[in-house]
């Protein structure tokens, strides 16, 4: 099969229309079908046994699938309205290929004339005439499609099973459509009958509720169970011997007296499932024997195992640097009986330089040890009473303790203790917030003392003051979040997230009180070391645009403004914003961009100014102001590709750091706007997302477009994309031991953004 085509359908429909063409004649993919051929060819000719597992055999003509499709495509538009509609297919043959031909006459546009309703029941007469007009498509003068009938009859479903009529089932709608009137038009009939031989619905409501809850391999049959009475509606019987009820109790919409809603059992399996200790759960009822019409529910609960292990490892490559990270997390669910998960987490990391030929041991360039604990509670943690706020999401409460032991090579070393607690809730389904009341931090960095001497040599007082340092760090964190529930979705819509981090301001009040001692350069200290006082906040602003099928356009702006004050005259080097990565400008690697127009020749040449470029390797390209932009369409490339959907993205990303002052040690690096657009850096490219279902694999290729480090004509380095040799040498002779590259592969989990 060479190609279908398909004419005469309205471009709203062709897409849809198409997928009626049966899959076996359709055009095979490009690539599966490459696959095939390279893996199951031999001189030209196909193999007798075929590797089926890798790619896709060439569609072969059917006659007979073209006439199915044919009669599948006139029924679709008949769906639509087109009650008329003819299609007529024909088949070409060219070169041993087939291009297959469908012209539609869709003919004229039914509408709806005329729509009546007919319902037994007049309870449920009032309930659907007070709710038709919030979810019906049903309307006078709408273009006649069946998909509005099936919507319809959906929504009927859901409003009979919101009030109470726990027996309804969909069949109890049908539609009588009569198209044979003159001018394109179709009355419309909708029918509600009443269950058979009775002459109304009945209305449920909720009794008394028992719940099981078995072990976590499933069992129940032949052991002890701790049984439980709890507000006179609940019976717990507990065969793992390890929950509590009224964590349990809490999550649970279904309460005794009310109307049976169906929103409440779906809300009720929500919320257990975000406690991430069951495994399964099912909610069945039965009647109450007295013919009250009530109903018992029954929960089925499996928890899930209370003590799992997981490592994770990774290998990492940058710039002539590679290595290799090691993580393991231990995890204990339910730890006091009330769904609390407890997470210990270690993760090691060490980098090599590639370039160096000393043993293996000596070649180590950095490394990174990282060790927390983490004590999630299913509920806001605080001192006083507040209301119930579950229903639209699970709020946590969570308490950390942390800390990181880092170190460069000949250069730079870092201890790193942070504590803190945290509040998550949902305010609706569309908000989140995230308040961290409390963030003790600790740091305490040492330069190397060759390095940092020679770092006095030059004038660059400030690597000094932001890293060879102690400090205790007091603050506090805020962020909401707006629309992240949509982000799996195809829609058009705006995405925002807000941070804004700030500390030491309690100090401060407190030093005006007891007035705290002063070191030696003049900064308040408690318990003998200086506090920070800073600011800092960064949004992330975006726009999705669907164009159908799997096509989207997402345009996003992540501005970022940090500010040292009081008691601190810099921010902290973690404190400080940095560009590139896979999520922001992706032609660059992370660390490598900015601030400003920036530009490491001026750290000199010769072997002394070679070791401190090396040395300075991702502590001098940071900055107070952030601005990072991107641009990127998205769209489907395949299928199935080896199991996964493959979609594909172009995308322009922009942006850049900057200092907020002039500095010695980043000449240019400071904001202006007179210079803003000479500043910004610009990359284009493409990637590849491999959809697996449980995640996204993506690779990007980003290469730069403008570069803010040179200047004039010179910053439009794609000029040198295909002429690169001179260019990189040139560069290497003033920056080494710093390697040029136009072309950027970032490697990643899940989307960029």
């Amino acid at each position: 099969m060479k190609k279908v085509e398909l004419t005469g359908v309205d471009k709203q429909f062709k897409e849809t229309a198409l997928t009626y063409v049966q899959s076996d004649i359709r055009s095979n993919s490009r690539l599966n079908l490459a696959l095939y051929n390279t893996f199951n060819t031999k001189n030209g000719k196909y193999k007798t046994e075929k590797i089926k597992a890798i790619g896709e055999a060439p569609h072969l003509l059917d006659s007979s699938l073209v006439e199915i499709s044919r009669v599948q495509i006139e029924k679709f538009l008949a769906t639509k309205g087109f009650f008329n509609a003819e299609v007529k297919s024909e088949i070409e043959v060219k070169n041993k290929h087939a291009i297959i031909k469908f012209a539609a006459n869709q003919g004229p546009e039914f509408k709806i004339r005329k729509i009546e309703y007919q319902i037994e029941d007049t309870t449920v007469l009032a309930i659907y005439e007070n709710n038709r007009e919030s979810f019906s498509r049903i309307h006078q003068g709408n273009r006649f499609d069946s998909d509005s009938l099936a919507l319809e009859r959906e929504q009927i479903y859901r409003m009979m099973k919101k009030n109470g009529y726990f027996d309804y089932v969909r069949q109890y709608v049908r539609f009588d459509v009569d198209s044979n009137l003159s001018d394109s038009q179709a009355d419309l009939k909708l029918f509600l009958t009443n269950p058979e031989g009775k002459s109304a619905h009945q209305v449920y409501t909720i009794n008394n509720s028992q719940v099981t809850i078995r072990t976590s391999e499933g069992k129940f049959e032949g052991l002890k169970a701790d049984t439980l009475q709890v507000d006179s509606q609940f019976r717990f019987i507990d065969y793992s011997g390890k929950f509590k009820p009224n964590p349990i109790k809490k999550y649970i919409f279904l309460k005794k007296d009310d109307i049976y809603n169906i929103e409440n059992e779906e809300l009720t399996y929500d919320r257990l499932y975000d406690l991430n200790v069951f495994r399964n759960l099912k909610i069945d009822y039965s009647k109450a024997s007295d013919s009250t019409n009530k109903l018992n529910p029954q929960y089925d609960i499996s928890p899930l195992k209370r003590m799992s292990n997981r490592i994770e490892g990774e290998y990492t490559f940058n710039s002539g640097r590679n290595g290799f990270n090691i993580g393991n997390t231990y995890t204990n669910r339910n730890l006091f009986g009330g769904a609390e998960l407890l997470e210990v987490k270690a993760k090691y990391g060490i980098l090599f330089d590639a370039t160096s030929d000393r043993k293996i041991l000596d070649r180590v360039f950095s490394r990174d040890l990282q060790l927390g604990i983490n004590l999630i509670l299913p509920k806001l943690l605080v001192p006083f009473r507040i209301p119930d706020i579950g229903r639209n999401g699970m709020p946590h409460t969570t308490i950390s303790s942390s800390m990181q032991s880092f170190d460069q090579r000949s250069a730079f070393r870092s201890r790193v203790f942070i504590n803190s607690i945290t509040y998550d809730w949902v305010e609706t389904k569309s908000k989140l917030h995230s308040y961290t009341p409390i963030n003790i931090e600790f740091r305490r960095g040492v330069l190397d003392p060759v390095f940092r001497d020679s770092l006095l040599q030059r004038g660059f007082g400030l690597y000094v003051k932001t890293n060879d340092r102690q400090f205790f760090n007091l603050g506090s964190q805020y962020a909401f979040t707006y629309n992240a529930n949509r982000l799996d979705n195809y829609n058009n819509f705006f995405f925002f997230r807000g941070s804004v981090d700030f500390a030491g301001n309690s100090l401060g009040i407190l030093d005006k009180l007891i007035k705290f001692k002063r070191d030696s350069d003049g900064f308040r200290t408690i318990f003998g070391l200086p506090y920070q006082q800073y600011v800092k906040t960064e949004l992330d602003l975006r726009y999705y645009r669907y164009f159908g099928g799997d096509k989207q356009f997402v345009a996003r702006l992540n501005p970022g403004i940090g500010l040292a004050y009081g008691n601190s005259d810099q921010l902290t080097f973690e404190k400080n914003f940095f560009a590139g990565g896979s999520s922001g400008v992706r032609a660059w690697q992370a660390r490598t961009l900015g601030p400003g127009n920036y530009n490491r020749e001026v750290l000199g040449t010769g072997e002394k100014a070679d070791t401190l470029r090396a040395n300075l390797r991702n502590l001098d390209q940071l900055g107070e102001y952030k601005l990072e932009g991107n641009l990127e369409y998205r769209f489907k490339i395949a299928n199935s590709f080896m199991g996964a959907k493959v979609k594909g993205a172009t995308f322009t990303d922009f942006g850049n750091i900057w200092r907020r002052r002039e500095s010695v040690e980043n000449p240019g690096g400071e904001f202006k706007f007179n210079k803003f657009f000479n500043q910004l850096a610009v990359g284009m490219g493409a990637g590849l997302r491999f959809d697996l279902n449980y995640f996204v694999f993506r690779l990007d290729a980003g290469i730069k477009v403008k570069d803010p480090q040179f200047s004039g004509s010179d910053q439009y380095v794609i000029k040198y994309l295909f002429n690169k040799k001179e260019f990189k040498e040139n560069y290497s002779s003033t920056h080494r031991p710093d390697v040029y590259r136009l072309l950027q592969y970032n490697f990643g989990i899940g989307m960029p953004f």
